[in-house]
């Protein structure tokens, strides 16, 4: 019987080893999906085209994604620091909203930059990834408190890696994944017994995010409650805080005072908090339990459970505790800025206390509801983590003809609001058409290029779909139901300016089943624009 019981322990610890691995290898095949040919992981900065023209040199002439009919998002300032971290720099001015409040939160950028030896692009290229990179990291790190030795450890390990908090800073390529793993790093420094290396961790940390500090009530337990060991503690706390502080002052003096202060971020206390709830309730009765207020709710109860948790379960004596004691009192009195939203800010605001509750619940059988509770944001992570779907054109060549070097603006296509957005699996991308439609091949130069477009057509039913340039029939067939039609035209001349594809059918779109509410005619797929050179200038009136 015990050799037995060896075996199945055995056994199952592999198996969990097992799991780990397994999870780690699916996380990075999820991240590989985000990668787009030619503009790498530029996908997850989360780029807006509103904003393109504002954008600072360097990055518009970098083959990057934006996503359409978007204004973007924070990470779209933060990698173009990481690009130009020179703040008097007028361009980067411009380009970034409130320059003075972006520039507080400088350290990965610096990262980023100083990865790249001052190269701009890699330092864009670097900038996009460093959440991946963190992640990974962190993973490891917290096998100091949640080892591979059973199940329980496993699934606390998955509800810090894949709360919504910190997969929503990777999707977004913010600075609130990698401020965790330093504040992870802060606390293993003060387990350890490295109180002063654990200061220096968590005062460098300030430069990444201003609240990161908080995590110095790590370090707010002294020795010996002794005069001396009260004033160790008050030199860490300085240690702790004097980065952030310093840079602060420099900034205002190289810029001047910000325009936000981010006044939103925080008010009286519990006021957001119960609007964020009356909001939620409001929606799910309204509309049913959509996507966008189940995931609200799930975040409520989530954090309403950490938050319960340390409050009725005071350990000030460890370190977790503290740290987790500080956020909670923070997020009394959040902000509506962090609050509102699909599911709102705080999640990831509010990371360190997610962590310090899965390593602070007790083992057990009769902690596993409270456990799940303060875990269901993981059940709201697949939207942040579902693979890239944006991309529905590649452009090649070489890059001084891909990007024109007088505006910075790149070869393109441009599709009109009869295309459907983009779709994309593992092997091909394409975007669905509600019926006739067009497309615009544009070339930013002055001068006329040619090249080879290549993309396929394929439809649900029978139908005959043909592609115009003026009065002219560049292809025409029909098609058989789910039949794919490959289309090349080589040595194609693009003028400087729109040259005007119209897709044609014979048949209006349609319904492809109950579950799909999309009228589909048929799809573009894996279109490609492969730029050979320029063109011969033709006389006048050729």
């Amino acid at each position: 019987m015990a050799n037995l019981r060896l075996f199945f322990q055995r056994y199952s610890d592999r198996a969990i080893w097992a799991a780990y691995a397994l999870t780690v290898a699916m996380f990075l095949w999820v991240c590989g999906q985000f990668y787009l040919p030619g503009k790498g992981f530029t996908y997850l900065i989360i780029f807006g085209d509103k904003d393109s023209a504002r954008f600072i040199p360097q990055l518009r002439t970098v083959n990057h994604y934006e996503l359409e009919n978007s204004a973007g998002y924070d990470g779209a300032y933060y990698a173009q620091i990481a690009m130009q971290p020179n703040l008097s720099d007028p361009a980067l001015k411009r380009g970034v909203d409130n320059l003075a409040y972006r520039s507080r939160r400088i350290l990965f950028c610096w990262t980023a930059y100083a990865l790249a030896l001052g190269n701009p692009i890699r330092a864009l290229h670097i900038y996009a990834v460093q959440n991946i990179v963190c992640w990974l990291l962190l993973g490891g790190l917290l096998l100091r408190w949640f080892p591979p030795n059973c199940w329980q450890n496993y699934l606390r390990w998955c509800g810090v890696m894949f709360s919504y908090g910190l997969c929503f800073s990777l999707r977004g390529s913010l600075v609130d994944g990698p401020s965790l793993l330093l504040i992870a790093c802060g606390v293993a420094l003060v387990e350890a017994g490295r109180p002063w290396w654990s200061a220096i961790v968590l005062g460098i940390s300030g430069l990444g995010k201003e609240t990161n500090i908080l995590g110095g009530a790590a370090l707010a337990r002294p020795e010996s409650n002794t005069i001396q060991g009260w004033s160790k503690v008050a030199l860490r706390g300085v240690i702790v805080v004097l980065p952030v502080v310093l840079w602060l002052l420099v900034v205002r003096r190289w810029l001047g005072p910000s325009d936000d202060l981010g006044i939103r971020n925080f008010t009286f206390p519990l006021a957001s908090y119960w609007k964020k709830w009356f909001d939620t309730i409001t929606e799910l009765i309204a509309e049913g339990p959509g996507a966008f207020a189940r995931s609200s709710l799930l975040m409520l109860v989530s954090l309403t459970a950490q938050f319960l948790f340390f409050a009725f379960r005071r350990r000030w004596e460890d370190p977790w505790w503290r740290i987790a004691a500080v956020y909670s009192v923070m997020m009394i009195f959040l902000g509506e800025a962090v609050w509102e939203g699909y599911p709102g800010a705080a999640s990831r605001v509010l990371l360190p206390m997610t962590l310090a509750f899965n390593v602070l619940v007790p083992r057990g059988r009769r902690w596993w509801l409270l456990l799940v509770l303060g875990n269901l944001t993981v059940f709201a992570s697949q939207d942040m983590l579902r693979a890239a779907s944006s991309e529905s054109y590649q452009v090649e060549g070489e890059r001084s003809l891909r990007i024109a070097s007088e505006t910075g603006r790149m070869v393109e296509a441009v599709f009109d609001d009869k295309w459907y957005p983009p779709e994309r699996s593992h092997l091909e991308y394409w975007r669905w058409s509600s019926g006739p439609a067009t497309l615009i091949l544009r070339n930013p130069h002055p001068f006329p290029i040619l090249a080879t477009v290549t993309f396929g057509v394929k439809a649900k039913d029978a139908r005959t779909v043909g592609v115009w340039q003026g009065t002219y029939a560049r292809w025409e067939r029909k098609l058989a139901p789910g039949e794919l039609k490959e289309i090349k035209v080589r040595n194609m001349r693009l003028e400087p300016g729109d040259t005007l594809w119209r897709f044609a059918t014979d048949t209006p779109g349609a319904y492809p089943d109950s579950n799909d509410r999309r009228r589909l005619a048929f799809s573009l797929r894996d279109l490609k624009i492969d730029i050979i050179g320029k063109a011969d200038v033709l006389p006048p009136g050729k």
